[in-house]
């Protein structure tokens, strides 16, 4: 994937997979097989990791949609961006803020995320 903004988008599409064997296959197409993810609440490294974390996102905030909250700013190998948690259409319940590293395979290889607006009881 060369493009960064079509990797990001890909990137949410993969948080909203409910199909577990389509979440595994998209992980596989966006992110480096070791690729880490850290934020707050949880710190994992590989896609195995990754996908639980996913999974657990998704069992807690069902029906809950991820999507892009603005443009991808981007230079060298690194995106930031930020994302919104929520209804379809509605005002979200939870707001991030994450920092991305590209590899040279055009794979995600890091993800250091920030929570803005987190729900009360996450």
């Amino acid at each position: 994937m060369s493009d960064i903004n079509e990797l990001v988008q890909s990137y949410l599409a993969a948080w909203n997979l409910t199909d577990a064997q389509a979440r595994r296959a998209a992980l596989a197409e966006v992110f480096a097989e070791d690729a880490t993810y850290t934020d707050p609440l949880v710190s994992v490294r590989g896609r195995d990791g990754l996908d639980a974390t996913i999974a657990a996102v998704q069992g807690q905030f069902g029906g809950l949609v991820f999507s892009l909250a603005g443009t991808v700013d981007a230079h060298h190998d690194i995106a930031r961006f930020t994302w919104h948690l929520g209804p379809e259409g509605a005002e979200p319940v939870a707001i991030g803020f994450d920092v991305a590293v590209i590899d040279d395979d055009g794979r995600i290889s890091q993800v250091l995320g920030f929570l803005d607006k987190v729900p009360t009881g996450a």
